[in-house]
């Protein structure tokens, strides 16, 4: 086997999930790069690589160096030094200080860095603050450098590094070789599987008790991600024997151990996550409550309809009149309907109704961007359920039940978007007089989180429900509602492409050429035809894999529209001013949530942070934070709940068949505002369109509302 040392000048290629690599090196006795290529994960340009393994001539790529192992050393030369410190790994130190250091110690200047850093002060423009920065950039570094070559022992990506040092400090390894099952719980983004594979290596046995839980534990984490609120007690006992390979006596032994730590509660057939299990009962029992406190406000009060519609310029039908007495009788009700069924206009009326009353009023959305259509739409201020309760890092909640929200109505927008974690948080908050006014469209895909708290509300027919139906006039000139309500009954869309429509379809069935159709509508056709900028054209797409999945198109849009700049990279990831970007997690720190789209501003190289503008509020991220962003030229639809676009770009493929559904390409078409484009096959549409899937999760919310409200009369 051979070995070379070499000095990574670019990173060609780099596959996030495996981190397989594509590097182009210099080598001292060269004079051209030369190609590696192997599994390199989390490696930089400048960092300096001894690597073992056999040159292979490749009929396409010619010659590449194949790497087997490989371990990464300090550089020994000035030009290796030199560019290892300019490549912003070490934050404080960009390209023009690490030549102004190495000028000054050439060959020492690691020795310098690493037993008297306070000599660089000598450097021309270098402070105590700087040095301070670079001191403990240079510690943390060399920590989780430790971390990595634990983590490549393992087989594990070495991406996960920074996280976990982020998480556990300097007690990282003694930690992770304590309990390596603590890293499924504690770190973001490494799921059970990845610490088994650790603790299999420390030698921990199949049947241990402690990755018998854990496995347990990931598999209700699973289940609630597919969003169910509790496992029946066969079905993780199966599941558990699946994933375990362990016996039904092992796995049930492990769950009593759970039950009697309380980390698992058992209700009857169903096994809660306790998170999971105190929402729902919570939920039902504040819902209970607030629906047999007695409205403060006589139920009396009719509202002056001709008042309204004069100051309104709407006229109202028996529905929607019915909707806005309703605000006045009703402790809670909820409002639900399509696309142009006035839901917006109801709810307009039901503010100015509420508000002559003298009634104070509260207006609320899941999503900071659903909060921000919800403001624009009311003329009044709308916050995200997170803002409304004061959610601080570290203390939570500020509003709950110990300091309830002030005001006399709530209504909340986007209702369906609501998972039973965010509902129990929001109904704690809630005073027993308050009324609660949910508006949705339960037809749209349900929340993200576990649970399925609007509908469970509805099926429960303990509350008072408005189901518009009736299409507004003006809005049946719009080809997007009236497609919207096709699909919605099971109906192929009219797509007959006439002059002046608001809704295209471009057929297309190789996945190939629906991608680069897709790229050229964004950059070239798309903002001609509509007069919008390419950032105000959303491309949804049902799948993240795929040739036409939001990774990939991504991509290729990021190729066409933003090619220039300034950048950072972080694990095969670039990221460069002005690229459209979402965040994947919710970071209560940064008050950003999974979702969330921002343009990047800028981008500070020798800092090795980006700063990412949401909604006029300016986010700085590290570079070891960019894992909670992607790129979002293209989202999936699921991911687009509770947001509108001006244009809408939608691929459906049967390369998608496995997420083709109803409610699915629904969502995705309400989400278009002014243009709809469905660039596809027609085969895939006619069957997403047909194929209604019984979306059943595991929830007694419904039950646990008519009994509370039951136990209350």
């Amino acid at each position: 086997m051979a070995r070379i040392r070499c000095v990574i000048e670019r990173i060609t290629y780099q596959n996030p999930e495996n981190g397989y690599s594509v590097l182009r090196a210099s080598m001292n006795n060269s004079h051209d790069l030369v190609t590696v290529v192997g599994s390199f994960p989390d490696v930089s340009v400048g960092s300096v690589l001894q690597v073992e393994g056999e040159w292979k001539n490749d009929k396409k790529y010619g010659t590449q160096f194949k790497a087997e192992r490989w371990e990464e050393t300090m550089p020994a030369t000035v030009y290796g030094i030199e560019k290892y410190l300019g490549s912003g790994l070490i934050k404080g130190i960009g390209p023009k200080y690490a030549k102004k250091i190495v000028s000054v110690f050439g060959k020492d200047t690691i020795e310098v860095i690493e037993d008297d850093i306070e000599k660089l002060l000598l450097v021309d423009g270098i402070g105590k603050k700087r040095v301070q920065m670079i001191k403990e950039s240079w510690d943390r570094q060399r920590e989780i450098k430790n971390i990595m070559l634990f983590l490549q022992g393992y087989d594990v990506s070495t991406a996960y590094a920074s996280r976990i040092f982020k998480t556990y400090g300097e007690k990282s390894l003694d930690t992770v070789k304590e309990n390596p099952y603590r890293l499924a719980d504690d770190i973001w983004g490494i799921g059970f599987l990845t610490a088994d594979r650790i603790a299999s290596k420390l030698g921990y046995r199949s049947d241990a008790p402690t990755r018998l839980m854990s496995g347990l534990l990931y598999t209700l984490n699973r289940l609630a991600d597919e969003g169910h609120v509790y496992a029946r007690e066969d079905q993780l006992i199966t599941e558990g024997i699946k994933l375990l390979e362990s016996d039904e006596d092992h796995i049930r032994k492990a769950l009593e151990s759970l039950e009697e730590s309380l980390r698992v509660i058992r209700d009857g057939d169903a096994v809660y996550l306790p998170a999971f299990f105190y929402s729902e009962k919570g939920i039902a029992e504040r819902l209970g409550m607030i629906v047999r406190t007695p409205l403060q406000l006589s139920s009396g009060i009719r509202p002056d309809f001709d008042a309204l519609e004069r100051e309104t310029g709407v006229e109202y039908d028996d529905m929607q009149k019915d909707a806005i007495v309703s605000c006045l009788t009703e402790k809670v009700m909820i409002l639900t309907g399509g696309p142009g069924t006035g839901k917006t206009t109801v709810t307009l009326g039901m503010i100015k109704v509420l508000g002559r009353s003298g009634l104070k009023i509260l207006l609320a959305a899941p999503t900071g961007r659903a909060a921000k259509r919800m403001s624009e739409a009311c003329r009044m201020e709308a916050k995200t359920i997170h803002r409304l309760l004061e959610y601080r890092p570290q203390e939570g909640y500020q509003k709950n039940d110990k300091t309830p929200l002030k005001g006399d109505v709530l209504i909340v927008d986007e209702a369906s978007m609501i998972d039973s974690v965010l509902m129990y948080a929001l109904l704690k908050a809630v005073p027993d007089e308050m009324r609660l006014i949910f508006v949705g469209d339960i037809d749209q895909l349900p929340s993200v989180g576990a649970g399925n708290v609007l509908k469970d509300m509805i099926s429960s027919s303990c509350f008072k429900v408005v189901s518009l139906k009736k299409i507004f006039r003006q809005a049946r000139t719009s080809r997007i509602i009236m497609n919207a309500h096709r699909i919605n009954r099971g109906i192929y869309p009219e797509i007959n492409n006439q002059k002046g429509t608001d809704f295209y379809f471009i057929k297309e069935e190789d996945a190939e050429s629906c991608a680069l159709d897709i790229v050229d509508l964004v950059k070239r056709r798309l903002p001609g035809f509509s007069r919008v900028s390419p950032m105000d054209i959303e491309v949804l797409t049902p799948m993240q894999r795929g040739p036409v999945g939001a990774v990939r198109l991504n991509q290729m849009l990021q190729e066409a529209l933003n090619t220039e700049g300034e950048f950072l990279t972080r694990a095969g990831k670039m990221f460069r001013t002005g690229d459209k970007v979402m965040q994947i997690r919710n970071d209560y720190e940064k008050e950003v949530f999974n979702g969330d789209i921002g343009i990047i501003s800028a981008i500070d190289q020798g800092a090795r942070e980006l700063s990412v503008m949401f909604d006029e509020r300016t986010v700085i991220y590290e570079q070891q934070e960019l894992d909670e962003l992607v790129l979002a030229y293209a989202v999936t639809i699921h991911k687009s709940q509770g947001s509108e676009y001006p244009v809408v770009v939608m691929p459906v493929m049967m390369s998608h068949f496995i997420m083709l559904e109803r409610n699915l390409i629904y969502t995705g078409v309400t989400r278009a505002k002014k243009l709809m484009v469905i660039a596809g096959d027609t085969k895939a549409l006619a069957y997403a369109i047909k194929n209604v899937k019984a979306d059943v999760r595991n929830t007694k919310l419904e039950k646990r509302i008519r009994e509370a409200i039951e136990a209350r009369q």
